[in-house]
């Protein structure tokens, strides 16, 4: 570590991803402008050689490695902003590479506004080979950074994706850092806490990185389910009106959505036997290479099993949730 105090902490959490993590340490060191910036990384319990790999690699910048035991990535950045010593944080994950300049594009964009919370694009990387379920997210990924460099969409809490963010620590800490009870959406979770503190949430196009997700169908299949209970959570516990913009949102999806989450959501069998039959078109549409076939199926999906999830977090909640008609705390 240098005696100086760096004025930027990148906060990166891995877990078992030693090659892509090396990607995003190399891709550090050849950042732009200012090198007074440190790179605090949290191995959250790697069960691979990340560790000994971590404490004998050499950087030009000042690296600071943390292990832990798994507690998964909301105690792991909560650690690694403890840890650090700047007081803007960037977030990164482990599996992207960043741009040149992405460090100076996010202080840029704090430096007159040290009560904005800023995200970054998560961009494709150009020729490279990845499933349906990939292309789909990034698809929608990227329509939606389209929509605010353009200003027909506002960056709110929601957008608040921690693969590529920033604040000031102050701000972090003041707020209590993730919720570790999160364990999916733990980032939007704590973005409407920052939100209720008034803190405004900024899209900045030129903080780039590029996205390199290796999840497989399973595990991509796990994410919207995950969301839809841990946004009921979210309701339920800390108020947030995220649900009631979810059940509005789906008011204006594809027809197959709609019909598949009224026909299907909520009853486990029927649920079931719609998530096999799409998951079988995916598989069937890519090998055919019908990209439109696989990317309807992937959407009606995501949205049966995030509402598959809202359902089965409801069964278990003590009080009546209508999102139709919850309030909203954070406008």
């Amino acid at each position: 570590m240098t005696s100086t105090r760096p004025a930027v902490s990148v906060v990166v959490p891995t877990y078992g991803r030693r090659a892509s993590l090396g990607r995003l340490l190399d891709a550090l060191a050849a950042q732009q402008g200012p090198a007074d910036f440190e790179v605090v990384v949290v191995d959250d319990g790697s069960m691979d050689d990340t560790r000994a790999w971590l404490r004998a690699l050499r950087t030009p910048y000042a690296l600071h490695v943390v292990e832990q035991a798994n507690g998964g990535p909301a105690a792991a950045r909560n650690r690694g902003v403890v840890d650090a010593l700047g007081e803007l944080i960037i977030f990164l994950d482990d599996d992207v590479v960043p741009a040149a300049d992405l460090i100076a594009k996010h202080r840029e964009a704090h430096r007159d506004w040290p009560d904005r919370v800023v995200t970054g694009p998560m961009l494709p990387p150009a020729k490279w080979r990845r499933p349906s379920w990939i292309r789909w997210e990034e698809t929608k990924l990227v329509r939606q950074y389209d929509a605010m460099a353009a200003q027909r969409f506002e960056c709110t809490y929601r957008q608040f994706f921690t693969g590529n963010a920033s604040l000031r620590r102050s701000h972090f800490l003041a707020a209590g850092g993730f919720d570790t009870d999160f364990r999916r959406a733990e980032d939007i979770e704590l973005g409407y806490r920052l939100a209720r503190r008034g803190l405004r949430f900024v899209f900045e196009p030129s903080a780039r990185a590029w996205h390199y997700p290796t999840r497989s169908f399973g595990a991509w299949r796990q994410t919207p389910y995950r969301y839809g209970r841990a946004e009921v959570a979210m309701h339920r516990d800390k108020g947030s009106n995220t649900l009631t913009i979810a059940y509005r949102e789906l008011q204006g999806r594809h027809m197959l959505s709609r019909t598949v989450v009224a026909l299907c959501a909520g009853s486990h069998l029927r649920s079931r036997l719609a998530a096999a039959a799409f998951v079988g078109v995916v598989h069937a549409a890519g090998f055919l290479r019908a990209e439109k076939v696989a990317s309807l199926s992937l959407s009606a999906l995501f949205n049966l099993l995030y509402w598959q999830g809202v359902h089965d977090e409801l069964e278990g909640t003590p009080r009546q949730i209508d999102p139709t008609r919850a309030a909203d705390p954070a406008s």
